[in-house]
């Protein structure tokens, strides 16, 4: 069994998966029922000086009889007092002194990061999360996102903090920037010891077409609010790979956004991140999805013959690179397996309509019959000369491995669109001729 134990600057946990900064972080009463289940950390939901909430908070988008595929919520910070939760994660690390207790924090003034800096540590948490991402409410009054899209402020804040730190300090990033990684290396600069992300993004899930309200409704009216969930996943882990690839940024990464099971965290890790966080999974399907978590990861690097979770940390990451480098000469195609298809034919309709006319509906003269289909009717076949290998045919098959995308060899060498300028420009090639 593999050691899954990690050490995201200086901050120790028995496993890379902790509970996020949000409502399932609540209280002293959620931290113990989530170490009860086996998360390794927790990051407290964010102590500030106390909000009033509204009602009602959450909203998602659902797709296809899925439910909160996304969720949007216009929820503030901690509602609690300041002594209450600092009293209730002290009296959590007493309970639980090998699982990672983060505090985070949300404050304006030098004076009053200070005082909840000094408070974090009186209350023995293992580390602090700075909360430069909340993108709703908070951003009003100068806080949250405000800080996180102005990295000279972030950068000042953070210096502010580090002043009287004595333990770790994350820096929570907001999503809601065009390049992820300014405030990443403001947070550097200001002399963060690690960064989490992705925050919440800007938002506005669906209107009551009855009413003409945006939801959440409060009373007839709504707000923006920030977006989580599985459907975040993916801005997440490029915002993440920013980070990772960045050599000004080189501070250890907190993942976070649409993490729900152990291939989600796997990725994660495999671009860069150290721990990951977990919330939205957390309010739909409860503490215990951490169960299957452990036992996922375990069995994945057992299976790839890693001894430990820090062998998978960022093995993905020199795979991205810019577009400009990628090889014009590789390429691949589309076959079917026929024994596999229903007949279906949204393959043939999504490429004819949406791709390239790259499947044309034959007689099956004698192909074998799948499941579902019947005698004498047209099945789609691979135009192999019209195929560009865009993979769109096999995302679209709802059979696994009915449509898979091979290798095609073509004899000639790599090739990047750097190379092709370069070669075009010194007559040394003739340019590739457009499709009609």
């Amino acid at each position: 069994m593999a050691d899954l134990s990690c050490n995201l600057a200086g901050i120790h946990s028995p496993n890379p998966f902790w509970v996020a900064s949000g409502p399932p972080a609540n209280t002293a009463y959620q931290c113990h029922r989530a170490f009860e289940a086996g998360w390794g950390g927790l990051v407290w939901k964010t102590i500030g000086e106390p909000i009033v909430n509204v009602s009602s908070r959450y909203s998602s988008l659902d797709l296809y009889g899925n439910r909160m595929v996304g969720l949007n919520n216009i929820e503030l910070i901690s509602d609690r007092s300041i002594e209450t939760n600092f009293r209730e994660i002290k009296e959590c690390k007493k309970r639980w002194p090998q699982r990672a207790i983060i505090a985070s924090l949300m404050a304006d003034t030098r004076e009053n990061w200070h005082e909840m800096m000094q408070r974090s540590l009186d209350s023995g948490a293992d580390g602090v999360e700075l909360n430069f991402g909340c993108p709703h409410g908070m951003c009003e009054r100068g806080m949250g996102s405000a800080v996180g899209q102005n990295p000279d402020v972030m950068e000042k804040i953070v210096g502010w903090v580090m002043e009287v730190a004595q333990i770790p300090v994350i820096v929570k990033l907001t999503p809601n920037v065009a390049d992820i990684t300014r405030p990443a290396r403001a947070a550097k600069k200001g002399g963060a010891n690690a960064i989490s992300l992705i925050n919440t993004i800007n938002s506005i899930t669906q209107v009551n077409l009855d009413t003409m309200c945006a939801e959440p409704s409060v009373g007839g009216r709504s707000a923006h609010g920030g977006y989580c969930g599985p459907a975040v996943k993916p801005i997440a882990l490029n915002m993440v790979h920013s980070c990772a690839m960045d050599p000004e940024v080189g501070l250890p990464i907190s993942g976070i956004g649409g993490i729900s099971n152990w291939k989600d965290a796997a990725e994660f890790i495999a671009l860069g991140s150290t721990s990951v966080q977990v919330c939205t999974a957390i309010m739909h399907y409860g503490f215990r999805i951490v169960e299957d978590m452990i036992d996922g990861l375990n069995d994945f690097l057992d299976a790839k013959g890693m001894k430990s979770v820090n062998d998978l940390r960022g093995l993905a990451v020199q795979s991205v690179q810019k577009w400009e480098t990628l090889d014009l000469h590789y390429k691949r195609m589309a076959r079917i397996d026929y024994d596999k298809c229903i007949g279906c034919n949204l393959c043939y309709i999504a490429c004819e309509d949406g791709a390239h006319q790259a499947i044309a509906m034959v007689s099956p003269n004698g192909q074998g019959l799948g499941p579902g289909r019947l005698p004498g009717k047209s099945i789609p076949k691979i135009k192999e000369e019209a195929c560009v290998g865009c993979n769109l045919c096999a995302l679209v098959c709802p059979v696994e491995k009915c449509i898979t995308m091979v290798d095609i060899s073509t004899g000639l060498d790599p090739m990047s669109w750097e190379e092709y300028q370069v070669r075009l420009a010194s007559g040394k090639m003739k340019a590739i001729p457009a499709h009609d």
